[in-house]
């Protein structure tokens, strides 16, 4: 038993352990998608509580085929979706993933998302390190305005 005590308290403390305390996430949800929908997108407010920057690097979720990162550029009077590489969380600071701006795309997705369901999504930064959090399924509306 006591050995069992001192293996979780060593790895309460290891260097991974707590740059996995360092990230947090708050307000996280999935768009609830309506039956023959093929994409989503997962939002949600990262904290940065470690002295340096984290970058990350991918995403994956079992609800999706396939996960980009990406961001909304508007050019000209028109607001334009496109991958990028990498999203960086600043050293002490927070990033928001929301409608008409950074998200994670879900491509090809298992099943609808359904309202009041909940969908696991894992972030993998730069360093390796991967961090998985929970996002509810909610039914919003979109956040991209199409003016014509």
């Amino acid at each position: 038993m006591k050995l069992k005590s001192l293996l979780l308290a060593t790895l309460a403390l290891s260097p991974l352990a707590q740059a996995n305390m360092d990230i947090m996430t708050h307000h996280a949800y999935a768009r609830a998608t309506p039956p023959n929908a093929a994409t989503s997108a997962v939002f949600a407010e990262i904290m940065n509580r470690s002295e340096n920057d984290r970058v990350i690097v991918s995403a994956s979720t079992e609800a999706a085929g396939k996960v980009e990162l990406h961001d909304v550029i508007k050019e000209g009077d028109v607001m334009k979706m496109r991958q990028i590489e990498s999203i960086t969380v600043p050293a002490n600071g927070k990033v928001e993933l929301k409608p008409g701006s950074l998200h994670i795309m879900l491509f090809d997705l298992t099943q609808p998302l359904v309202e009041g369901e909940a969908i696991d999504v894992q972030i993998t930064f730069a360093n390796g390190q991967k961090q998985t959090f929970n996002a509810p399924i909610k039914k919003v509306m979109s956040g991209m305005k199409h003016h014509h």
